[in-house]
């Protein structure tokens, strides 16, 4: 089973969890920039982070084979938050980096107005750089989280088949996929989705254009959950191609759509900015 996690945060994981995955047949990871829990005080301290995602991360999933990408963007939490709003400026200079797949994660948090116009403005920034978008929709309120982004997203210049709209559940899919944007779920032990409710919208809407992640950060999560839905998919019944298409097929065709995707992993050099991981050696 070959695996390809749309959306995970390894900054917050581990080198083990690397391990893990590239053992339940993880091979490629995108990771959707985001709030990191303690509230940045300038846009200063996103720029380094972005840094970090565009070179650190890549280097250490390499040393586990397995290819990393990411998004950029102004998560919707912070986009309340007056001190992070001048970042907005600053990512056009990110999202040309060979690295950056999309722009995310945008969308809403607590659906706020000063939401609505970071999300206005990285839809257009994902057109104008040629780029899908990875959009968060939020943990409250979901239905209506959902209709205020088809509705920001239908007033953008980014078609809906260039938008992959995450965080989804039963009461929101049907509209999501009524609306011709890609489907996220992210399968989480306590919150979000489950394996055994992924399946089950999974035989009801079918696996076209729906991507799995694990959305593992530095909360109660588990970067093996792509591959606990995969096992279940198949213990009820689904094809060897099905459990291939969402875990894999469909993440590379979404973030192909980027132009950027590579998967192949190169042999990562013995240090990056001085810094082996190793050690000591291993």
């Amino acid at each position: 089973m070959r695996i390809f996690d749309p959306h995970i945060h390894m900054t917050s994981r581990t080198t083990d969890d690397y391990r893990a995955m590239h053992a339940a047949g993880v091979r490629a990871v995108v990771e959707p920039s985001f709030w990191l829990g303690q509230p940045r005080t300038s846009p200063h301290s996103f720029l380094d982070y972005f840094d970090s995602l565009l070179g650190w991360e890549p280097f250490r999933a390499a040393q586990y084979g397995i290819a990393h990408h990411c998004t950029i963007a102004l998560n919707p939490k912070e986009a309340n938050d007056p001190r992070c709003a001048p970042v907005l400026d600053e990512l056009p200079r990110y999202l040309v980096k060979d690295q950056v797949v999309a722009v995310g994660e945008i969308g809403y948090d607590s659906m706020t107005p000063a939401e609505d116009t970071a999300l206005a403005a990285q839809l257009q920034l994902a057109a104008d750089h040629g780029l899908p978008a990875l959009v968060h929709t939020p943990h409250r309120d979901k239905l209506a989280g959902l209709r205020r982004t088809l509705d920001a997203v239908r007033a953008s210049a980014l078609p809906p088949e260039r938008v992959l709209v995450d965080h989804l559940n039963e009461t929101t899919v049907k509209e999501a996929k009524d609306s011709g944007c890609w489907l996220g779920f992210s399968v989480y032990p306590d919150t979000k989705m489950d394996e055994e409710r992924m399946v089950t919208v999974l035989r009801t809407y079918g696996p076209e254009q729906v991507l799995v992640n694990s959305a593992a950060d530095w909360g109660h999560s588990d970067p093996l959950k792509t591959r606990r839905v995969g096992d279940l998919m198949l213990a009820r019944g689904f094809t060897d191609d099905d459990v291939d298409r969402v875990l894999w097929r469909n993440p590379v065709a979404f973030y192909g759509l980027s132009g950027r995707l590579d998967l192949d992993v190169a042999a990562p050099d013995p240090t990056h900015e001085g810094n082996s991981v190793l050690r000591g050696g291993e």
